[in-house]
């Protein structure tokens, strides 16, 4: 096949803007499942960034499922045939309140089970996966930034270690059409550091094999970014004495 002209990169945080790039070529039909992505060493020529940028944004695809790193092989594009038929609805539902609500209600129904799940059965490459992203997340916080992209890639990453392919689409999609909202979110002061500490709080219990105890701390993050990005308040209510006593147990 003949590649795409790539642009050149210029944003600071390179490799988001490597992944916004395949990503749009991606949901434009250019790039379509299976076909082969060239060499990282031609990628970064062609974006005229470093190989360790490539890398880590062909990570992020990764965990996001729409490419596959096949060691000895290369790397694909997967099927992503769920994402396909929803990503045209996202701006339509995402400018109606009542249908964020309803997206949110999926995911409270959804990803803590998929968290308890992970905590069955994901690998130690899984968990060592989730501990890179959370220090990458850590990174950016302590820059000032939001982490919205290690706060997508963690997610994904989690939906990713049950090995169920339906799983991770569907999450990946729901992700997709609440960007807007979550990134709205994030730029609430000290909610980016809020996020990371429930990220590791939920990596502690999947670490532990605590499936009870994942779904718990799946939930209660899910809850606060609700209620922060709804504007009910919650997020700001104080925390009943069962909830500090668990707060006091989380990581650092």
């Amino acid at each position: 096949m003949t590649w795409p002209d790539m642009e050149p990169v210029k944003s600071t945080r390179i490799y988001e803007e490597i992944v916004r790039q395949v990503k749009a070529l991606i949901a434009e039909g250019r790039l379509k499942s299976g076909d082969q992505l060239p060499p990282e060493r031609d990628l970064a020529a062609q974006f005229k960034v470093s190989r360790a940028s490539v890398r880590e944004a062909l990570r992020t695809l990764e965990s996001m499922g729409l490419i596959e790193i096949r060691p000895g092989e290369g790397t694909f594009v997967r099927q992503v045939s769920v994402e396909s038929l929803i990503e045209p609805l996202a701006q339509v539902i995402l400018s109606q309140r009542e249908a964020v609500g309803e997206l949110f209600e999926a995911r409270r129904l959804l990803e803590p089970a998929i968290a308890g799940l992970a905590a069955r059965r994901a690998t130690q490459d899984d968990i060592h996966e989730m501990e890179r992203i959370l220090e990458a997340q850590a990174k950016e916080v302590a820059a000032g930034l939001t982490g919205l992209a290690q706060d997508a890639a963690f997610h994904a990453s989690i939906a990713a270690s049950v090995r169920n392919r339906a799983i991770t689409r569907i999450v990946n999609a729901l992700m997709d059409l609440l960007t807007q909202s979550r990134e709205e979110s994030l730029q609430t002061p000290g909610r980016p550091t809020r996020s990371h500490q429930d990220h590791q709080r939920i990596l502690a219990a999947i670490r532990r094999r605590d499936e009870a105890g994942a779904y718990r701390a799946m939930l209660d993050h899910l809850t606060a970014v609700e209620a922060l990005v709804m504007g009910n308040g919650a997020e700001s209510r104080p925390a009943s004495p069962a909830k500090k006593r668990r707060a006091s147990r989380r990581p650092a």
